[in-house]
């Protein structure tokens, strides 16, 4: 490893060195990507042309297992065929311009990529038959795949299952050029060693499960796993590369989200929002209240110059809420409206607030003594009761939830 990243560091300008170790890594892990279980998408990006994207590509045609460069591909269905008799490693150059999603017929394309990132994704296509017929045969979508373009403006849901590396022009003349004619055998060289010490780990690899930085699950773990994986197995300060690239990654996806980068669908905006307007040591606000609380927070985004067009009314209010199973209720003035307690699980589970060991209790809480069984007020919150069968159970209409947090006010 160490070796393929020094000679990676020969030919290729990058910003951040350690963009180096990432390539290395990414060229290790396509040897064992069926040991790995998942595949992260390489995005090799630059802000203009002769920034080293192809030659970055011509270095991974060599390095990788089974390569297939390709200027652009043409259809789903030659993706899946090309790795109907094993796995390959797919690198695409110029996607700004064949991924381009408003180019006809790229969402299906995009789509393969994106289920391809993991093991076990098919794709039906159509195979000939006897008599002339036509079957179905699933095949697999699975591959690595590095894309190579200036500043390409891939789907939001790719981006999310890429690791994208930034490539400058070279104007100082500090790396080597590439002379296939001159370097081919050594490069050569490094490809058997690093196939040979990945064949050596495979085992390894398929079964150690290395620890990640906090905040690096779902999508993100998916991503980072197989590299942190190759780098368990190369040992040394491997690991702690790959934590240091996680982090970056993290930060990077942080301030893309604070600055409005990343489009998060209505339902986050909104829970984000509705944090930032709710006290905590309010339990109940109506509907009407959280609308224009939203309103006189983000102008931009619910009031009538959004891009929706309206401001936003109780009853879109609602309807997006109940997306994300969170209903209005009545208080017991009969105003509908919202409970603080409905959203913690929601807010907590989006990451906006931090998840909290429950507190150890600092003794033992004995109940409020029970009222009469002659009483016609609920047994919890003195409210009316509502009808002789709640009466026989001495409770009101409310919920649980509005139980506690009616307690918690008293």
């Amino acid at each position: 490893m160490d070796g393929i990243r020094a000679w990676l560091a020969r030919f290729i300008s990058v910003p951040d060195d350690i963009d180096l170790d990432l390539l290395a890594l990414w060229a290790a892990h396509t040897h064992v990507a069926l040991e790995t279980y998942s595949t992260p998408r390489l995005v090799l990006d630059s802000t203009m042309p002769g920034s080293g994207k192809t030659t970055v590509l011509e270095h991974m045609q060599r390095l990788c297992y089974a390569p297939i460069q390709a200027a652009s591909i043409s259809s789903p269905a030659l993706l899946a065929r090309m790795l109907s008799k094993g796995i390959r490693t797919i690198l695409i150059d110029e996607v700004d311009r064949s991924l381009d999603p408003k180019k006809p017929g790229v969402e299906d394309l995009i789509a393969i990529l994106n289920s391809g990132y993991k093991r076990g994704a098919t794709r039906p296509v159509l195979v000939p038959a006897k008599g002339g017929e036509w079957d179905v045969a699933e095949m697999s979508t699975y591959a690595p795949v590095a894309m190579a373009g200036n500043s390409p403006h891939l789907p939001d849901d790719t981006r999310s299952r890429s690791i994208r590396v930034l490539l400058m022009p070279d104007l100082y003349g500090v790396v080597e050029s590439s002379d296939w004619e001159e370097i081919e055998p050594d490069a050569l060289d490094h490809a058997e060693a690093l196939a040979n010490a990945m064949e050596g780990a495979r085992d390894f690899i398929k079964s150690v499960r290395p620890d990640l930085p906090a905040g690096c699950v779902g999508r993100m773990k998916e991503k980072w796993n197989p590299l942190k994986r190759v780098a368990a197995a190369a040992g040394g300060t491997w690991p702690a590369v790959v934590d240091q690239l996680i982090e970056r990654d993290l930060q990077e996806v942080e301030m893309e989200r604070e600055e409005g980068l990343l489009k998060l669908p209505p339902q986050m905006v909104m829970l984000i929002d509705l944090y930032a307007v709710w006290p905590e040591d309010e339990a109940f606000v109506n509907a009407n209240e959280l609308v224009r609380r939203l309103i006189q927070n983000n102008p931009d985004y619910w009031d009538a110059a959004s891009a929706y067009g309206r401001a936003l009314t109780v009853q879109r209010l609602g309807r997006t809420l109940v997306q994300i199973k969170i209903r209005s209720s009545k208080n017991s003035r009969d105003q509908r409206g919202y409970t603080r307690a409905d959203f913690l699980k929601a807010w907590r589970q989006s990451g906006i607030t931090p998840r909290k060991e429950p507190a150890e209790p600092s003794g033992t809480v004995e109940p409020a003594p029970l009222p009469a069984l002659t009483s016609t007020a609920c047994r919890i919150c003195s409210a009316p009761l509502l009808a002789p069968v709640s009466r026989a159970l001495r409770v009101c209409g409310k919920t649980d939830l509005e139980h506690l947090n009616a307690r918690a006010a008293a």
